[in-house]
């Protein structure tokens, strides 16, 4: 089925009861080998699925949208943008935005044990083991289910092809929107991101002006710069330095990769080529989606 009809079907909101026994006990395996890292012997795979499976299931409240509910995700590569475009779709179709980088970055702000052993692989660009981020988002899942909310688009999750087979075995995704954004922007962006220490919004002070050649169009992605309120107090994240950026993105189209063919082959892919900074991609994206002609969408 084309990604076009699966864009506003109503999202089935039961989860599917059971799953392969023989699939946990597998992919458990393969990811322990691939982690590389137990963060915590309390929490295992099959543990954690069984979370998000109970978690996962959610029931239909009012929405701008005829009380549809939107359970997508977002890829793409790290920097790319996806928490922007997420975030603005979800205040557009009233459901939430869950960024798996946040709750992950979340439980690094906390003390203990399992705190230090997360920093010791975000800092050096390695991903979370699947296991974790698996029990993380199960929580966030059960506490939004517990205020009533209705739908989701998650933001950094799956970003391998067990967790994306965990995540279709417990629960219905409607559309992948994979986001692409050429690697000398993406480096870019990622070096110049910064983040306000006292309020905690997000800007970026590269300015990315990319000349055209016959093979792609002229790139140009102004910078998204603070108030002056803000300015004196930009802070960079300890892991957006150019060696771990480019380890991110090696390990991105590595693993995360044969993501896309996983939801490409279910015809549930949507793939979006980011032709600049958000006044020219944000409209582009609407039309792509489908949205265009709602009021809402014309907000900037």
């Amino acid at each position: 089925m084309a990604v076009s009809q699966r864009l506003f079907r109503p999202a089935k909101t039961t989860v599917k009861n059971t799953f392969s026994s023989f699939l946990i006990r597998s992919i458990s395996s393969s990811s322990s080998s691939s982690s590389g890292t137990s963060l915590d012997p309390k929490i295992d795979l099959e543990e954690a699925a069984a979370q998000l499976e109970k978690s996962s299931s959610t029931s239909p409240s009012p929405s701008p949208y005829k009380g549809r509910n939107f359970h997508w995700v977002f890829l793409g590569c790290p920097g790319v943008g996806k928490g922007t475009y997420a975030s603005r779709l979800s205040s557009l179709l009233g459901v939430p935005h869950i960024a798996t980088g946040d709750l992950v970055r979340e439980e690094l702000s906390s003390s203990g044990l399992l705190s230090s052993q997360l920093k010791e692989l975000v800092n050096h660009g390695k991903l979370v083991p699947d296991e974790f981020i698996i029990s993380l988002l199960s929580k966030r899942l059960q506490a939004g289910k517990e205020k009533g909310e209705s739908g989701y688009i998650l933001d950094g999750f799956p970003r391998t092809v067990t967790q994306a087979e965990i995540l279709e075995g417990v629960t219905n995704i409607d559309l992948v929107i994979n986001l692409k954004l050429r690697e000398e922007a993406l480096l870019a962006k990622c070096l110049g991101r910064r983040i306000c220490s006292e309020c905690g919004a997000n800007y970026n002070v590269a300015c990315i002006d990319i000349k055209g050649d016959d093979d792609s169009p002229r790139m140009y992605m102004p910078p998204l710069l603070p108030p002056p309120d803000c300015e004196s107090k930009l802070i960079s994240r300890a892991d957006d330095t150019e060696e771990v950026v480019k380890e991110r993105l090696r390990i991105y189209n590595k693993m995360t990769q044969p993501v896309e063919e996983f939801y490409k082959k279910r015809g549930k892919l949507l793939e979006f080529e980011l032709p600049g900074g958000i006044p020219e991609s944000w409209p582009r994206l609407l039309r792509a989606l489908h949205l265009e002609n709602d009021k809402q969408s014309a907000i900037a």
